[in-house]
């Protein structure tokens, strides 16, 4: 069957929308960077090739080391005003600016799709979910803020490009009801048009946000160890986040950094097959390019072939292409489980570390392969990969202590609990971890072993934005934990203990 890009759909179409809503942000050809309330055309633009389907668009708006100083130096002055305004206040603009995101979300989610990739149910999830998430905290916040006020200077946020939404707006929005102006670099990769349009709405609602963008190396200074700043939120991975912490080693700022781990399922005396088949096939969303994703699997040897039944099925279940392809202009967005990986690059990574493993002594369990179903015809197709599965993976495998951010999983077989044991432990550290079991206290005795913050007996571990701590363990995490009335604790100063991971030692929360 030929498919067809869905009429009304183009970039040029959601590029038209986003203008239309937000001129002030944006031009025929480029957008501006927010600095000290006011939009600025600065910064080079340059050709940026999206993975849906290699079209160029135009790329962030790269700004110098002496314009990320200045907007520090403007966020600083915005961030004494707005630490003196009344919480109510703070609320109602907070609920002004999740008013307007909700009315453009099909505008922003659009966005969203020819930036990273995302189909449309999974974009629209993204936008709901900050806004949401937020409702929660306009509700709490007056509670949060007794004995609490805010930090010293605004907060700094650097994120991954793969939840624009959910986990950077959402932290601006909590961050700036807790009497702190933000700034947020965009990330390079995609999303920079999204949060252009986010954040005209935010400041259209009155509040304190800067918005930039640039190469990492030639800001950092700035947006990472300037004096003037309050805080670090940082989510990205392993990499960037050690660059980030050597940067505070000298520094007493708050700070949160959120990078990646190994995240696994243990499968042992298990026996409830379509439960956990469910499970596996919500994981595959967004081509498990988040934080929480399961791409480990370690296996009880007598469970390999039930498992291996059980994976089989859900991996044919899966459906992923374009998610703009459609069969007639008057269908509906197709309900794909994934689209594209974020660049080209990416998925030529990607496919090299599987023949890597395999050419190192792995097993080819899965080598799937693209086909043509669901591709609009003569589409460039570089950025998608299909899914695939490495068996028993080769321990000198580049993969094999590091998450793939992509749908590249693999299988280790152990015979043993301690073999279980150090096998879902692989990556010093993780954020999330589940064991299936038909055995409870099985589950319970081998949690306090499992260095994961958070535990699923089965079922999955997600990120949590409400009333749920989130964090990590070992090398996945550095900082304060957030969520729920500890995302406010991080970024605010006041006599409740800061629970984190920090150099002098850890503390945890009691429901943890």
């Amino acid at each position: 069957m030929t498919l067809q890009q869905k009429p009304g759909t183009s970039w040029d179409d959601v590029y038209r929308s986003a203008r239309l809503i937000a001129p002030e942000a944006f031009e025929t050809d480029r957008i501006a960077n927010l600095l000290g309330g006011e939009w600025c055309f600065v910064g080079e633009t340059r050709p940026h090739a999206v993975a849906v389907d290699a079209t160029f668009i135009p790329g962030p708006p790269r700004v110098d080391r002496n314009t990320a100083v200045a907007a520090v130096e403007h966020a600083s002055r915005q961030h004494v005003t707005w630490s003196q305004v009344s919480i109510s206040e703070r609320q109602q603009r907070v609920h002004n600016a999740v008013t307007l995101l909700r009315e453009h979300r099909d505008t922003i989610a659009m966005l969203l799709m020819w930036e990273i990739g995302k189909p449309w149910r999974i974009a629209c999830a993204d936008v709901d979910r900050c806004v949401d998430g937020i409702d929660w905290y306009l509700g709490e916040i007056e509670r949060q803020m007794q004995g609490r006020a805010p930090l010293h200077g605004p907060v700094s946020n650097i994120a991954s490009w793969n939840y624009p939404l959910s986990v950077l707006v959402h932290a601006e929005l909590a961050q700036l009801l807790a009497g702190n102006a933000v700034i947020a670099k965009t990330p390079s990769q995609g999303g920079f048009h999204a949060l252009t349009l986010s954040h005209a709405l935010m400041a259209r609602a009155g509040l304190p946000v800067t918005l930039i963008s640039g190469v990492g190396g030639d800001l950092s200074e700035a947006l990472i160890s300037s004096p003037q700043l309050g805080a670090l939120a940082f989510v990205g991975g392993r990499s960037n986040g050690r660059k980030a912490a050597s940067m505070l080693a000298d520094l007493r700022r708050r700070h949160i950094l959120e990078q990646e781990g190994l995240n696994t399922w243990g499968i042992w005396n298990f026996s409830q097959w379509p439960l956990l088949a469910g499970h596996l096939k919500k994981g595959f969303e967004y081509a498990k390019q988040r934080c929480t994703a399961y791409p480990r699997y370690v296996v009880q040897r007598k469970l390999l072939p039930d498992f291996l039944a059980t994976y089989h099925d859900v991996i044919a279940s899966l459906q992923f292409g374009n998610p703009f392809a459609v069969a007639s202009g008057s269908d509906p967005l197709p309900n794909f489980d994934f689209g594209p990986l974020i660049s080209r690059a990416k998925a030529d990574d990607l496919r090299a570390r599987y023949d890597e493993a395999i050419a190192t002594g792995g097993i080819p369990l899965i080598h799937g392969e693209l086909g043509a179903q669901h591709f609009v015809s003569g589409q460039d197709q570089s950025a998608y990969i299909a899914p695939a599965c490495v068996l028993n993976p080769p321990t000198a495998w580049s993969l094999h202590h590091s998450e793939p951010f992509g749908p590249v999983d693999s299988i280790v077989i152990v015979d043993t609990e301690s073999e279980l044991l150090a096998a879902m432990n692989v990556s010093n550290g993780s954020l999330v971890a589940s064991i299936a079991t038909d055995d409870p206290d099985f589950a319970t005795r081998l949690r306090p072993d499992i260095q994961s913050f958070k535990f699923g007996i089965n079922a999955p571990r997600s990120r949590g934005d409400r009333a749920e701590v989130f964090g990590g363990k070992g090398a996945s995490w550095r900082g304060a934990f957030v969520g729920g009335d500890l995302l406010i604790d991080a970024f605010t100063d006041g006599d409740r203990p800061l629970f984190g991971n920090f150099p002098n030692g850890s503390q945890y929360p009691p429901n943890t």
